[in-house]
């Protein structure tokens, strides 16, 4: 079984941990609603950069 020989040390430690964080997700701010959302993804109202691509259902409107 393997034994390391060497104690590491807090710093060599530190600098092979630096890479383990979290990323932050990549937010974007519409500029049509001024709502906050995930790069690349459409906003929960049916827009993507600044264009409606998905219509809501006039149905949804009354029960929401």
């Amino acid at each position: 079984m393997p034994v390391q020989k060497s104690r590491r040390t807090p710093s060599t430690r530190g600098m092979r941990r630096v890479h383990d964080k979290l990323a932050k997700p990549a937010l974007s701010i519409d500029p049509q609603s001024g709502e906050t959302h995930m790069r690349h993804r459409i906003t929960p109202d049916g827009f993507y950069r600044g264009k409606r691509v998905i219509e809501k259902p006039a149905g949804n409107e009354g029960e929401e």
